[in-house]
């Protein structure tokens, strides 16, 4: 069991790490491969974003047809490709091609070993191995810039991904000598794009699914700019240097603490109450800092900054596992093609909006905070638009 556990940690851990870990040398990459735009380099993040994304709604499904190992070996090949070209980067184009292909070979490992539980466990034994797993790949984000930091003052930014490279390839053979295939060949179904096509157009006829999935994507897309960007505002803005990663880390912890918060109380007091009164507190309090933004032309104190952000970073915790899971309850029958439509599709819809609000940058705070207080906004009238749907629940 811990030997399981661990495996898994580190199969779900390497999207987190390898977005994390990348952002102190966004600055160095910028310099080095020169893009167009200053802002162009957030690219760096949302490319494998895109690449995760897209490979999320295949995973799944073909996992279901070909059995567990082979598809995520082919996610850890994809993945060692991507870090390889970005290695080799002589330009800022192959970089965000080796990113797209981090991107999609790091969406198997990640959603098909919630399969490879769900296939040997169940009931309290799968949620002890769920729990134990999902705290160590919450705890990723605030070391990961530090490894990151830590590695670029040996060495240069291409070691990052060789640190990376180092981590799939012993992953994988780990993987593939400890590991036994879950899903029996009388257990698998056929791969076909119909049925899938079908999955999707019978989850999107759920409003629940279709309403929550929506705000799912709205609220990461604000957060999906606060990853772009975290490096510019951190050590060009506020000129934290080497400090970036300390801030970034206690940005991280107030979501990991706002989890486990949400995990003692939601059980008495309903994901929904917890989600409506989070999403209030997130907007609000970015609706009254957005004065004292304005009032010092754009960068209040860091100290202020930081104040407001761990607000936010708490109620953004509480959010994220309420969205997903009331997203999932008119689907349980379909519950892996469920999740793979979830995931993917609100990572779609964050892309434009976290490119907007990353993208929106000018050396200031302010079109974090406002992108924080917009996204709030909608996701309240989108959760409201969900809940109208008879027959849906108060949970």
């Amino acid at each position: 069991m811990p030997e399981f556990v661990t495996m898994l940690a580190l199969m779900v851990s390497l999207l987190a790490m390898s977005i994390d870990s990348m952002l102190p040398a966004l600055g160095e990459i910028s310099d080095e491969l020169r893009p167009t735009d200053p802002n162009d380099i957030q690219l760096v993040v949302t490319m494998m974003l895109f690449g995760f994304a897209a490979g999320q709604i295949v995973a799944g499904p073909l996992s279901d047809s070909y059995g567990r190992k082979p598809v995520i070996y082919g996610g850890y090949v994809l993945f060692i490709m991507g870090c390889i070209l970005s290695i080799i980067a002589n330009d800022f184009t192959l970089m965000l091609l080796g990113r797209f292909l981090q991107g999609l070979g790091a969406a198997a490992p990640r959603i098909v070993s919630v399969a490879l539980v769900r296939d040997g466990y169940q009931g309290r034994a799968m949620a002890r191995i769920m729990s134990i797993v999902m705290a160590i790949f919450i705890l990723v984000p605030s070391i990961a810039p530090a490894i990151g930091q830590g590695v670029m003052l040996v060495t240069s930014w291409r070691a990052i991904f060789g640190l990376l490279l180092s981590m799939a390839i012993i992953a994988f053979v780990w993987f593939a000598i400890r590991q036994p295939e879950t899903l029996s060949r009388e257990r698998r179904r056929k791969f076909s794009v119909g049925a899938i096509a079908g999955g999707i157009k019978e989850a999107i006829g759920y409003r629940a699914m279709a309403g929550y999935t929506l705000a799912t994507g709205v609220m990461f897309g604000a957060f999906v700019g606060y990853l772009s960007s975290s490096q510019q505002i951190f050590q060009d803005a506020y000129e934290a240097g080497q400090w970036f990663v300390v801030y970034f880390g206690c940005a991280s912890l107030s979501i990991g603490a706002a989890s486990a918060f949400n995990a003692k109380v939601v059980v008495r007091l309903g994901m929904k109450y917890m989600t409506w009164r989070a999403l209030f507190g997130l907007t609000a309090a970015s609706c009254l800092f957005i004065p004292f933004v304005l009032a010092d032309n754009g960068l209040p104190s860091l100290w202020l900054f930081m104040t407001w952000l761990m607000v936010v970073f708490f109620f953004v915790g509480i959010v994220f596992g309420n969205f997903n899971a009331l997203a999932m309850e008119p689907v349980g029958h379909m519950a892996g093609l469920g999740a793979a439509i979830v995931g993917s599709v609100s990572t779609f819809i964050s892309l434009p909006i976290g490119w907007a609000v990353g993208g929106a940058y000018d050396g200031t705070v302010t079109p974090l905070v406002m992108g924080f207080a917009v996204s709030g906004a909608m996701c309240l009238a989108i959760m409201r638009w969900a809940e109208t749907q008879a027959g849906v629940g108060s949970n």
